[in-house]
C-alpha cells in the first residue's frame, strides 16, 4: 500500500530548513503512525507523551488502577519513538488534567448536566497546554492522531493606498477549515469544535485521509510495536470506567423519587446527578410496565421524571459558549447538527442567539453535551447545549 500524499509544506526558505513538529503520542497506533508519516515527509519530529490525572478508585469489588494504564501507554509511546529514532519527551500535565477536565466533569454532573470531557481535554490540554509549550520550545507545528482533515484556504485581493490607483497593494488572507475524516466511523471533528484559526495554523492531522484498517497496515509495515494495540475507550484521561461508581467518589448519594409525567411515584433512585437524559437502564422501577426513559431532572428537588420514547422528542434547543471556526458565517444559517458523538447529523436552522430549530423532532437533547454544526463535510463550530 502506498502512502497517501501529505499536502502541508515540508520545508521553508531557500535553505530548506526542516520544519519542527511535536507529535502528541498517546501510545496508540494512530498517533504513532501520524509521527511516522511526518518523519517520512521530512519533518523534524519529536514525540511527546502527556501524563494524565490518575485517580485511584475502589467501589465495592470494582477497582481501577489508572496509574498502571498511563504507564503502559507511555511505554508503548516510547517504544514507537525508539523504532522511529526520534526524541521523546514526557510532560506531566496531571494537575492540569485534574483541574481543567476532571473537576469540570464532576462540577457539570453536580449541576445536573451531562458534560463532554473529551471536548474539554482537547480544548485545555492538547490544543491548549501542549500547543503553547511546544511552540515555546521552538516547534513550528503540533500534530495529533485525530481523524480529521485540515484545509488551508488562501485568498487575496487588491486595494489602493490613499486612493492612488497606481499604488495597488495585494493583501493575502488565510482561512483554515476542518473537514470530516475519510473514515466516517472514526471521524473526530465533533470533539474539535472549540479550536480557533490561531490554533489551527499550528496544527497537522496526518491521518485524516486514511481509514483505520489502512492505519494498522501502515503501522505493521513501519515495524511499530503497537500496530495491533486495541483502540482506547472511555473518558480521555481515565479510560473505561463505570461513570456512576466514579461519580460516587465525589458526589454523595442522595435518595430520591422517580415520577412518571403524571406525577405518580413509580420508583426510587440514589442521586439525580448519576442519570442522564434518555437513559433507560439502571432505573429502580418495579411496577411491571415500561420501558421507561429519563425525560427530565429536577436538581433542587432531587426528582427524576421518566416517560416513553416519544416523550424524548424535541425540535428546539439552544447552544451557549458558541465558537465558530470562521467569522464569515451569516446567521441564520441552515446547518447539519450532531448533538452527540455517535449520533447522525440532523438538519436545522441556527439563529444568532444560539437557538437551533430542527426540521424534525430529534431524540434526547441533553444539557451539557456539545451541539456541533456542519455544512457538508466542513465543521463550522459548535456550542454547549443549555
Amino acid at each position: 500500500m502506498k502512502d497517501k500524499p501529505f499536502k502541508k509544506t515540508i520545508f521553508q526558505g531557500r535553505g530548506q530548513i526542516k520544519k519542527v513538529v511535536y507529535v502528541a503520542m498517546s501510545g496508540g497506533v494512530d498517533s504513532s503512525v501520524a509521527a511516522t508519516l511526518l518523519k517520512k515527509k521530512g519533518y523534524q519530529v519529536t514525540g511527546v507523551f502527556m501524563r494524565p490525572w490518575s485517580p485511584q478508585l475502589e467501589t465495592g469489588n470494582w477497582k481501577l488502577e489508572t496509574s498502571c494504564l498511563w504507564k503502559q501507554d507511555r511505554e508503548d509511546a516510547m517504544r514507537a519513538a525508539a523504532v522511529l529514532g526520534i526524541p521523546f519527551k514526557t510532560w506531566d500535565f496531571s494537575k492540569e488534567y485534574k483541574r481543567e477536565v476532571a473537576d469540570y466533569m464532576i462540577r457539570e454532573y453536580r449541576a445536573g448536566r451531562t458534560p463532554n470531557p473529551d471536548v474539554m481535554c482537547n480544548k485545555e490540554i492538547k490544543f491548549g497546554l501542549f500547543l503553547k509549550k511546544a511552540i515555546k520550545e521552538g516547534a513550528d507545528f503540533i500534530a495529533t492522531g485525530h481523524y480529521v482533515r485540515l484545509e488551508k484556504e488562501v485568498s487575496s485581493f487588491q486595494f489602493s493606498v490613499s486612493g492612488n490607483k497606481n499604488s495597488n497593494k495585494k493583501l493575502k488572507t488565510i482561512n483554515y477549515k476542518l473537514k470530516t475524516a475519510t473514515d466516517k466511523n472514526k471521524d473526530q471533528s465533533y470533539f474539535l469544535w472549540t479550536l480557533t484559526q490561531e490554533q489551527l495554523k499550528y496544527c497537522l492531522f496526518p491521518i485524516g485521509d486514511y481509514v483505520k484498517p489502512d492505519i494498522r497496515k501502515l503501522a505493521k509495515k513501519f515495524g511499530l510495536p503497537n500496530h495491533d494495540k486495541k483502540d482506547s475507550q472511555g473518558v480521555c484521561f481515565i479510560g473505561q470506567l463505570d461513570m456512576k461508581d466514579f461519580l460516587k467518589k465525589y458526589i454523595k448519594p442522595k435518595k430520591g423519587r422517580i415520577l412518571d409525567l403524571h406525577g405518580n411515584i413509580i420508583g426510587n433512585h440514589d442521586g439525580v446527578y448519576y442519570y442522564t437524559i434518555g437513559q433507560r437502564h439502571g432505573l429502580d422501577i418495579k411496577n411491571g410496565q415500561g420501558p421507561y426513559f429519563v425525560i427530565k431532572k429536577d436538581i433542587k428537588k432531587n426528582i427524576i421524571y421518566v416517560g416513553d420514547q416519544k416523550d424524548l422528542a424535541s425540535r428546539r434547543t439552544r447552544a451557549v459558549e458558541i465558537n465558530y471556526l470562521s467569522d464569515k458565517l451569516r446567521l441564520p444559517i441552515k446547518v447539519d447538527v450532531k448533538i452527540r458523538y455517535r449520533s447522525k447529523s440532523k438538519k436545522a436552522i441556527l439563529y444568532k442567539n444560539g437557538v437551533l430549530m430542527f426540521n424534525k423532532p430529534i431524540r434526547a437533547i441533553t444539557s451539557g453535551q456539545s451541539a456541533v454544526f456542519y455544512r457538508g463535510k466542513e465543521m463550522l463550530g459548535g456550542g454547549v447545549i443549555k
